[in-house]
């Protein structure tokens, strides 16, 4: 597994998976309403990074369904790994130092 700087929307999956399976729908649902509808994803854009994320090992797929009597059996389910987790969250120190920087050069306003 080799690391590599996660994009706007590849973090953004990380992060609708960290607190919880998810499906590829859900994902998409999720990443809306935690922007306020500024991202969109399409489901191209969202299984290319899906893919991609399965590849470096930052995701799985599930193989058990939640609730299969009550679910759609076309939904493919994805769990965060710690090596997933891990790269979200070096991801988030890398953002929380740029915006400290930003700060203290004036570009973005003071903590208050």
């Amino acid at each position: 597994m080799r690391p590599f700087t996660l994009s706007r929307d590849t973090f953004h999956i990380l992060v609708a998976l960290a607190d919880g399976d998810r499906h590829g729908y859900s994902i998409m649902r999720e990443i809306d309403e935690r922007t306020g509808g500024k991202i969109r994803l399409s489901p191209s854009t969202l299984y290319s990074a899906i893919k991609r994320l399965l590849e470096e090992g930052y995701i799985e797929e599930l193989e058990e369904r939640p609730d299969p009597a009550h679910d759609d059996e076309r939904r493919r389910y994805y769990r965060l790994t710690r090596a997933g987790r891990r790269a979200a969250m070096e991801e988030a120190r890398q953002l929380e130092k740029l915006l400290s920087d930003a700060r203290s050069t004036g570009l973005a306003p003071k903590r208050v």
